[in-house]
C-alpha cells in the first residue's frame, strides 16, 4: 500500500512500481487517517507514515516524505513543506511564500524525497528501511507549467531550462528525487 493520501503521489509512485507488477492502493482507499508528521526528518517522517499504516493495514506500506529544501532559507520549506501550502494545500500560496521570502538571495534549491518500506509487525518485525534521494536546482518566478505538483513550477533542475511543471512526466520521473529514491529502493527489494 502507498501511505499517503496526495493524489500527485499516488499517482507517481504508482507509476514508479507499475513495471515491476506491483499492485498498489492508497492510504485513503483503505480510509486509514494520516498521521501526524512529528519527525525531525524527512526520514524520520517518512518512517513514522510507513509504519503507521503497515500497521493499521496489515500490508508492505511504502511512504514518502518530500519537500523543496532551499538553503538560504535555512533549508525551509523543507519537512514543512506541505504546511506553508496552508490547510487548503495551495501550493500557488507556499510559492509566494518562498518568493517573497527569499526576494533576490541565491535561489538554488533542491527537491529531497525519502521513501520508507515497513513491513508490518507480524511480518518480518515491523522492520523499516529508508531511500533518500536529491535532485539539485533553482527556483524562477513567476511559476511556469501545469504539469506535476507541490513546488513543480517553480523548480528546474539542474541541466534543464523546464521546470518539473513543464517538464513531461516521463522525463521528470527518469530525473527526480523521487526517482532517485526509488532507484535505491529497486537496488534493495528487487
Amino acid at each position: 500500500m502507498i501511505a499517503s493520501h496526495n493524489p500527485g503521489k499516488l499517482a507517481e509512485i504508482a507509476a514508479l512500481l507499475a513495471p515491476y507488477g506491483v499492485r498498489t492502493v492508497g492510504a485513503g482507499a483503505l480510509g486509514l487517517p494520516e498521521p501526524e508528521e512529528t519527525g525531525a526528518s524527512f526520514e524520520e517522517n517518512a518512517a513514522l507514515k510507513a509504519h503507521a499504516s503497515a500497521e493499521a493495514s496489515g500490508l508492505l506500506a511504502l511512504a514518502d516524505d518530500s519537500g523543496l529544501v532551499v538553503p538560504t532559507l535555512g533549508g525551509a520549506p523543507g519537512i514543512h513543506s506541505a504546511r506553508w501550502a496552508g490547510p487548503g494545500k495551495d501550493f500557488r500560496i507556499a510559492m509566494a511564500r518562498v518568493e517573497r521570502e527569499l526576494g533576490q538571495s541565491d535561489r538554488r534549491a533542491s527537491f529531497v524525497a525519502v521513501l520508507a518500506l515497513a513491513s508490518p509487525a507480524t511480518d518480518h518485525g515491523g522492520e523499516v528501511a529508508t531511500f533518500r534521494g536529491e535532485v539539485h536546482g533553482h527556483l524562477i518566478w513567476p511559476p511556469r507549467g501545469e504539469r506535476g505538483f507541490g513546488y513543480d513550477p517553480i523548480f528546474v533542475p539542474d541541466g534543464y531550462d523546464l521546470t518539473f511543471g513543464e517538464m513531461d512526466p516521463a522525463l521528470k520521473h527518469q530525473i527526480s528525487h523521487r526517482a532517485r529514491a526509488f532507484a535505491k529502493l529497486v537496488e534493495a527489494c528487487f
